[in-house]
């Protein structure tokens, strides 16, 4: 017979589980309460989209375009992509499903996303983002919110402190011709020196040679011209209404005159949040306004701006989040007490109250697990208990236990952890009866 070959989890990939998922619950937690606070509207989008939305949005020379997308002819023979970030499939939706009538529009989003690249710390092949946007706001402001967002949730996190925000601007349309065409000249003058991805980017994507990691670029790229030569004058005041409010909301940053976004329908702001706290792979929140994407996909001009996180990184850098507690542990011995247990573990699950139940093992076992989970009280049920129409609740605390009738039980549970007191009842601590209510 022949041996089933035991499968494996495919290369960067990830299955979340115990202290990681806990810290990956955490940071979702953390992005949904603050984008509460903020009114941004959730959004669900497709996990797949016509490959031409992406090879739009970012550039058919872009790394992620030209290498890393996981892209596949479906049965139909349409061309199709994972997603490799929200923003394209966000935009695309805004124009197919007519959403133009509620701009301008606050979304977020997240969920997995997916780029065939070399796996690292923080880094996978399926991966997850967090992702906010406000689309049809030209105003500044829209850049000052988004920021202060995301300044916000690195606080609800715990991270803040050891990430700083980087920020710069791209101009705008007649800035960003200007400052091309000198780089295009300054690089045209040392070509000699640029790798060859570089003398790639030179024909198609100039600015992209500013962020080369390249050694023997930096030398060319660290003497190239800066943007604020040719700044024009809205340009300039632009930057300094979003440097001003962030100013004015307590955001500390910091300027990059190096940070770039290369595709021509970015405008204005750049930013990246970065740490040192992950080694190479240091940014763990980045975006930017995108004013010519939705035109650039075949909509109409519409102003845009955004960012992205991944959930990984930002979840590495949080401290250990506890687990959850249980405040009530069932503990059936017998069939009889077992058929009520489910009954019991129903109410309380009910009323809001965390339940588990402990049906293993001897008595000594099951209360190891109620230990282990970390319960405040236990419910112990045998025939004895079932006989009379009562349940024993044990304080794990201090040992101390009492008789509850059973019609009372759940009413006596919630009353107990809300910090009142149970009726009165018998108690007995350390074997000794007390008479009088259990006391919280």
């Amino acid at each position: 017979m022949a041996r089933i070959e035991t499968p494996k989890r495919i290369r960067g990939t990830q299955d979340i589980f115990g202290d990681e998922q806990r810290r990956f619950a955490h940071v979702l937690d953390a992005f949904d309460r603050v984008r509460r606070l903020y009114c941004f509207q959730r959004v669900e989008i497709p996990v797949f989209e016509a490959t031409g939305v992406f090879a739009r949005s970012m550039g058919e020379t872009s790394d992620v375009v030209s290498k890393e997308m996981y892209t596949f002819e479906d049965k139909g023979g349409d061309l199709i992509t994972l997603r490799p970030e929200f923003t394209a499939g966000i935009c695309r939706a805004y124009i197919t499903e007519g959403w133009q009538q509620y701009a301008p529009m606050k979304l977020v989003t997240s969920g997995p996303v997916f780029r065939y690249e070399r796996p690292q710390k923080g880094r996978f092949r399926q991966f997850h983002q967090l992702d906010a946007e406000i689309i049809g706001a030209a105003e500044p402001a829209a850049d000052v919110e988004l920021l202060v967002l995301a300044d916000q949730l690195l606080h609800e996190l715990g991270i803040a402190d050891g990430v700083t925000l980087q920020l710069n601007t791209l101009g705008d349309a007649e800035t960003r011709d200007a400052w091309r065409a000198a780089l295009v000249a300054h690089f045209e003058a040392h070509k000699d020196q640029l790798s060859e991805d570089s003398l790639t980017r030179l024909e198609k994507n100039p600015m992209r040679i500013l962020d080369s990691k390249d050694p023997g670029d930096r030398v060319v790229a660290d003497s190239a011209p800066d943007i604020d030569a040719y700044l024009t004058e809205e340009a300039a005041a632009f930057f300094k209404a979003v440097t001003d409010g962030l100013d004015a909301a307590g955001v500390n940053w910091t300027r990059n005159a190096r940070l770039v976004r290369g595709l021509d329908y970015y405008r204005h702001t750049a930013f990246e949040f970065v740490t040192d706290r992950l080694g190479a792979q240091g940014t763990v929140l980045a975006g930017g306004r995108y004013d010519g994407l939705i035109g650039n996909l075949g909509g109409p001009e519409t102003a845009g701006v955004g960012w992205a996180a991944g959930v990984e990184r930002l979840a590495m850098l949080i401290e250990e989040p506890t687990a959850g507690s249980v405040e009530v542990v069932v503990i059936p011995m017998g069939d009889a007490a077992n058929l009520k247990a489910q009954s019991i573990l129903a109410e309380l699950r009910r009323d809001g109250i965390s339940a588990d139940m402990a049906f293993r093992g001897n008595m000594k076992r099951r209360m190891q697990k109620a230990d282990a989970l970390g319960a405040r009280y236990a419910i112990i049920l045998g025939d004895d208990e079932l006989a009379r129409g009562e349940a024993a609740v044990k304080r794990l605390a201090d040992g101390t236990q009492q008789s509850v009738p059973l019609d009372d039980l759940c009413d006596a549970m919630w009353a107990q952890i809300t910090g009142d007191e149970f009726p009165d009842a018998v108690t007995t601590v350390d074997d000794e009866v007390v008479k009088g209510p259990f006391q919280p």
